[in-house]
């Protein structure tokens, strides 16, 4: 009896505390710890190996991540990577499966995760861009075919290893990816945030720290540059999914296939020739973002000039100053709210006017699709002289940095 009793009470206490016998803050490490594993899959296996083949990954290290997300999230492999890639391929429409700029910010924040599901279901999705990913027994037979059924194994292992605080544990794991993921990444970083490139979406970098998620908070770089394993561009930004990747790489067990281009700049040449024009097409989105700036500095000297004058609180300040906030995006990024504001502004300052006019006359030259190339070096040629001679130092320089560009 005495024996019976013995076990009795270590198998409830083992029920409460868990085999770990671990500390609250133990368990709230775990809890942390297994979070950005699943974290670090999602960006490094899903997103990057899987949907966009920036990176290959050893067998090992794959077959770890599909496992650990079979067991912390449920997650098809299949799902995921056509439904991020349609995201791509129908980014802010109606065919987008998520975007905050068709759905709704507080649809996509709140229910990203039912979102992910109604797509998950739609055959033609799958169909069309799922190709490439695994199909071998383990994921028709176990991962695909028992989705669930490794989150349940998942909820067994927590409270077999913390008792009755292995629910919590499960509890967060399972709100980890639908809230960060499905919300807070598809949601905010299409919404809220600031731009390094003007991508042809409305994507934005939620912080220059990409460490929460795995450097997924970098999201307009990304899309800017979306086959790149590397999504950090600026020397203040760190993407924490790329230092993974990097040790990866130097153990053998990880080889990059792209990163995002670099512009170089060489010589100097006289006029510009086809291989500027590739440089320039390659380098657009860098060059256009350098272009911006210009812009904004055009923006600066002429409001130093009104403060000058003691017009600080005239309408031409605030028109300006509007300008100086919006000049630099394209012209469909502009609030129709602030757009007569702008183009007021522009009227009255030529030189930022000219600016602007010449922007979308260089932005041709990779938006024309039924111009030979070398009609598209002659219109180069053409802009880089009319820049140089407008009188506008920050046109004159800008021609001599493309006509320096390299592939």
């Amino acid at each position: 009896m005495e024996l019976v009793s013995t076990m009795w009470n270590g198998a409830i206490n083992g029920l409460a505390h868990g085999w770990l016998h671990a500390t609250w803050w133990q368990v709230l490490l775990c809890t942390l710890v297994f979070t950005h594993v699943t974290i670090a899959a999602v960006t490094i296996y899903l997103h990057r190996s899987q949907a966009h083949r920036a990176l290959d990954l050893h067998p090992a290290v794959a077959h770890f991540f599909r496992l650990w997300l079979w067991l912390s999230t449920g997650m098809v492999t299949k799902e995921w990577v056509a439904i991020h890639r349609k995201h791509h391929a129908k980014c802010e429409t109606e065919d987008d499966p998520h975007s905050p700029q068709t759905r709704g910010i507080k649809k996509v924040l709140l229910e990203g995760a039912e979102l992910y599901r109604a797509e998950a279901k739609n055959a033609e999705t799958l169909s069309k861009f799922s190709h490439g990913t695994p199909d071998d027994w383990v994921e028709r037979n176990l991962y695909t075919r028992y989705s669930w059924q490794g989150v349940g194994v998942m909820l067994l292992v927590n409270v077999f290893l913390f008792g009755a605080a292995g629910l919590t544990v499960w509890a967060v794991q399972m709100m980890w990816i639908p809230i960060n993921a499905a919300g807070i990444i598809n949601g905010l970083g299409h919404f809220w945030g600031y731009r390094n490139f003007e991508a042809p979406d409305a994507s934005t970098n939620v912080s220059p720290w990409g460490v929460i998620i795995g450097g997924e908070e970098l999201h307009n770089n990304h899309h800017t540059y979306p086959t790149s394993a590397k999504f950090s561009i600026k020397p203040y930004e760190f993407d924490i999914g790329w230092v993974y990747i990097s040790v990866l790489v130097k153990c053998g067990l990880a080889s990059v296939r792209k990163t995002a281009p670099k512009l170089a700049l060489g010589t100097i040449r006289p006029v510009a020739d086809s291989q500027t024009l590739e440089a320039i097409i390659a380098h657009r989105y860098e060059l256009m973002a350098g272009y911006g700036r210009e812009l904004k500095a055009a923006c600066r000297v002429e409001l130093a000039r009104l403060k000058a004058e003691g017009q600080q609180h005239s309408p031409k300040w605030n028109q300006l100053h509007l300008a100086h906030r919006w000049l630099h995006r394209d012209d469909d990024r502009i609030p129709q709210a602030v757009r007569l504001q702008v183009e007021t502004a522009r009227a009255e300052h030529p030189v930022l006017d000219k600016l602007v006019t010449m922007r979308e006359e260089l932005r041709q030259l990779w938006t024309r699709t039924n111009v030979s190339a070398e009609q598209l070096v002659a219109d180069l040629q053409a802009w880089c002289k009319k820049a140089e001679e407008s009188g506008i130092a920050a046109l004159q320089e800008f021609a001599l940095r493309l006509r320096s560009a390299h592939a």
